[in-house]
């Protein structure tokens, strides 16, 4: 039984996901649109030369339309009698359009979006939010644990849902952040007295320390998760909760703040670039006296 997996969409998670599954022991190929090497990974040139090698097609892609591309470039030929994990953020009506698609050509499908960035993909820690068959989860258990922790959270839509949630924190707790370190700043209160308050408090979440430097040394270039992307999930999860009743006005304005962020040219940079947009240089056109 051919048990080889290929890895479509090369970047900076394709990337080191193919690379840990490959250290992990098992047989891994890739596949990027733009030609790319990853060491102690063989490349392909081609999607079909991917089908034809590997019975398992890991899409780590940009977004929807990118992932409906390779399943369309791909067709019966080489969809059928294929497993296709899609790693790729996308929306749950997206994902399940994808899925009626995969099973049309004669495969199967499971939604594995991933909580995590490159650190965690290297080191096998990644949480990976599985929405799919439960045999299908049961038969994949060898290269999902390779990668991390699996959580099966039900059928197709959930494991997207689950990811859009995550990422919409992701966003929320950063901005929030971002503007309480902003006034603390311009207040003159003592950072590191507020930030061990901050510890200690029910308020605290680990991601504030992650970005604390960042944001102190207006540093953001290092990106394991660019702000770009970050501003394409937040879109994906207004439109998505916005036909289930739920009301996202709150997430206007991060969607202004991250997009400010993208024209400033932080597009690429980290997403805790996002502090740029959101505490701006201080100066009186930018003082509100009430």
């Amino acid at each position: 039984m051919n048990t080889t997996i290929g890895v479509i969409g090369l970047g900076l998670m394709g990337s080191a996901m193919a690379r840990r599954l490959a250290e992990s022991g098992l047989s891994v190929i890739g596949y990027n649109r733009h030609p790319r090497d990853v060491e102690g990974v063989t490349t392909v040139a081609t999607l079909a030369e991917t089908a034809e090698q590997a019975n398992t097609l890991w899409l780590m892609v940009s977004d929807f339309q990118a992932c409906r591309e390779v399943i369309d470039s791909l067709g019966e030929g080489g969809i059928r009698d294929h497993v296709v994990i899609n790693s790729s953020t996308i929306a749950p009506a997206e994902s399940a359009e994808l899925a009626r698609r995969v099973e049309a050509l004669g495969g199967e499908f499971l939604e594995a979006p991933v909580l995590g960035s490159i650190p965690q993909a290297k080191t096998g820690t990644l949480q990976l939010l599985l929405g799919g068959p439960a045999e299908l989860v049961g038969r994949l258990e060898k290269p999902l644990e390779a990668l991390g922790t699996p959580t099966h959270f039900g059928p197709i839509r959930s494991g997207a849902g689950a990811k859009l949630a995550f990422n919409q924190l992701i966003g929320s707790l950063t901005a929030a952040f971002s503007m309480s370190l902003g006034l603390v700043q311009r207040e003159g209160v003592d950072v590191d007295k507020f930030m061990a308050t901050l510890r200690e408090s029910a308020l605290y979440a680990p991601t504030f320390d992650k970005k604390l430097d960042n944001m102190l040394d207006h540093s953001f270039e290092k990106a394991n998760f660019p702000l770009k992307h970050l501003l394409k999930d937040i879109r994906l999860f207004t439109s998505s909760a916005g036909t289930q009743g739920i009301d996202t006005h709150l997430l206007i304005g991060l969607q202004h703040v991250l997009e400010e962020g993208v024209y400033a040219g932080h597009g690429n940079h980290d997403y805790s670039a996002l502090f740029e947009s959101v505490v701006r240089e201080n100066t009186p056109g930018n003082t509100t006296t009430h």
